[in-house]
């Protein structure tokens, strides 16, 4: 029953499921289990070289970031994966797809963008680190409402909220590590963040060839047009629905751009990795794609998005600055001749005394 759910679907939603065969093959699955095991550790590793606790406890006094994670991450994007899942009208294996990556944290990709974008680094760090331990609790709790829809079905019936709950906990190994190698060695955390970006995109390189060779040329037929519309859409509904949260919450320029990029850039290697290791492999068929496509209109935008800016609004973002330098600098003048006037306060000048000397004279005389 649970294969024959997993196959079904109308001509409008579509499947996302043909080609289970080729992942049912027992070592291909095992390497790719590895291979997304492994990415995700490294993901985590460097987004907790990334955390400061220092910075860390700045959040917690002032918990905007905190804030905003949560509803950015979890009730926006969740919403919009559901909305999205129900206007294309998806099958239950489809439908699992998108909800998944949803209901995921923030990625790494946001922390790489948001400095080409002269954003808020420490507040797109905290973003990410705060999604991804809230997610713990958030995202089986999201999948579980939002997959009420599809209750009906024998995939949803199945679906592994334990095993996504352990897969998510097991991140938290990583992550501490991570934060205990910031305090400890900073150099070494540097060089590991850097490793971490990089092995996101060999990652999500090598499962694109991987996937591609798996399924041969029947991945193109088994994928319909409207998953490629939702993965076009949503991560362009994320960066705007990102950026207007920000602006609701009046912040400044720099930090919108950082929660837009936050907000519609997922961890597709968290959902990548629960896709793969917490449902067996005649289930999961071409439905293991839609992460990977979503992270390659995901990244394809927010290049875009920085194109833009560094065309239009760098400019302006150079002007605030130097508005701001040259405050600093009209004040700090300001303050010296303040304190020129305090210290010369009460003192004789050489003209004053030159003008005493005569007066004594001419009394003497």
């Amino acid at each position: 029953p649970a294969t024959a759910a997993a196959g079904g679907g109308g001509p409008d939603g579509g499947s996302l499921s043909g080609g289970g065969e080729a992942f049912g093959d027992r070592s291909l699955s095992q390497g790719l289990s590895v291979l997304v095991g492994l990415a995700l550790c490294v993901t985590m590793l460097g987004l907790g070289c990334a955390v400061e606790l220092g910075q860390l406890g700045q959040q917690l006094r002032r918990p905007v970031g905190l804030l905003l994670a949560l509803l950015g991450q979890f009730v926006a994007m969740p919403l919009l994966a559901f909305l999205l899942a129900l206007i294309f009208a998806l099958d239950e294996v489809a439908a699992v797809a998108v909800l998944l990556c949803g209901c995921c944290p923030g990625g790494n990709l946001s922390n790489l963008m948001s400095v080409l974008v002269d954003g808020d680094m420490n507040l797109s760090i905290i973003m990410t680190a705060s999604s991804t331990l809230l997610a713990l609790f958030l995202m089986p709790l999201c999948l579980w409402i939002y997959s009420r829809h599809w209750i009906n079905t024998a995939l949803v019936r199945l679906l592994p909220l334990g095993a996504v709950s352990l897969t998510l906990g097991s991140t938290l190994l990583p992550i501490g590590l991570g934060v205990l190698i910031r305090y400890r060695h900073p150099r070494a955390a540097d060089l590991l963040v850097k490793i971490s970006l990089w092995s996101l995109l060999v990652t999500l390189v090598i499962l694109f060839i991987l996937t591609g060779t798996m399924l041969g040329p029947d991945l193109m037929a088994h994928i319909p047009a409207s998953v490629y519309a939702i993965a076009v859409l949503m991560p362009l509904a994320g960066y705007a629905l990102g950026y207007g949260l920000a602006t609701v919450f009046k912040m400044p320029p720099h930090c919108r751009r950082t929660v837009s990029l936050e907000t519609g850039c997922q961890n597709v290697q968290l959902c990548t990795a629960i896709l793969k290791l917490t449902f067996p492999p005649e289930l999961i068929g071409s439905m293991y794609m839609f992460p990977l496509l979503y992270a390659l209109f995901q990244s394809a935008e927010a290049g875009l998005f920085v194109l833009v800016y560094k065309m239009y609004g760098r400019d302006s973002y150079k002007q605030d600055t130097l508005g701001e330098e040259e405050d600093t600098d009209i004040s700090y003048k300001k303050l010296k001749e303040e304190e020129v006037a305090d210290t010369s306060y009460g003192t004789v000048t050489t003209e004053e005394h030159n003008s005493a000397d005569m007066e004594l004279t001419q009394t003497a005389l």
